[in-house]
């Protein structure tokens, strides 16, 4: 439960950080169907799924430090 946790609040984060990507998508389905604005649903569906994968990697790849009664230990 705590690498769920860990991950809200990267993902949480990331979405700060790129919040055009999901700004793009409601703003396509909030318009009117219109071929012009075809670029920002693709374009924010980029840039949600690379949100996504990087709150993703920067999860798995956190490893948090042992505490020195542990390293002792071993």
């Amino acid at each position: 439960m705590e690498t769920f946790w860990r991950y809200v609040r990267v993902q949480l984060f990331v979405f700060v950080c790129g919040i055009v990507g999901p700004i793009f998508l409601a703003v396509y389905f909030a318009s009117q169907p219109e071929p012009t604005l075809k670029w920002m649903y693709w374009v924010g569906l980029v840039i949600t799924t690379a949100d996504v994968l990087i709150a993703l990697a920067v999860t798995n790849g956190y490893r948090p430090a042992k505490s020195g009664s542990a390293k002792a230990s071993e």
